[in-house]
């Protein structure tokens, strides 16, 4: 089974400087690391709600990354967590909706006191089939 590690444009910084990829592809499924509110210059978003779309943005980037037909629609779990699950949560539910309309992943959402990036208030970290 082969195995392939990747990474997208403005991510580079972070894979070498904490040794790690945004995406692995294992034969058809691949798994992300957890994805932030960065932009493409790698700065984190000071708005929750910002921070999130871009988290969204971030996981479809990785994901293509592994594999270009790949988006949300092959997305079947969901691991979110927050640094305050009241303010962000709400924000990840309206953008499932918005990307997977049509279908419903296993998710797992959890509350946690610090990200690895300040200034970070969620993480989104999925896996998917490439079909």
């Amino acid at each position: 089974m082969s195995t392939s590690f990747s990474n997208y444009a403005g991510t580079e910084s972070k894979s070498d400087a904490f040794h790690y990829s945004q995406a692995v592809k294992v034969g058809n499924v691949i798994k992300t690391s957890g994805q932030g509110g960065w932009d493409s210059e790698g700065n984190v978003a000071s708005d929750p709600k910002r921070q999130v779309e871009l988290a969204f943005d971030n996981v479809e980037k990785a994901l293509q990354a592994a594999d270009k037909s790949l988006s949300w629609k092959n997305v079947y779990a969901v691991r979110s967590y927050h640094t305050n699950i009241d303010e962000t949560a709400d924000f990840v539910i309206e953008n499932f909706r918005r990307v997977m309309p049509d279908r419903r992943p296993v998710f797992t959402c959890v509350e946690i006191s610090k990200l690895g990036i300040e200034g970070m208030v969620v993480e989104i970290e999925v896996e998917a089939l490439a079909e």
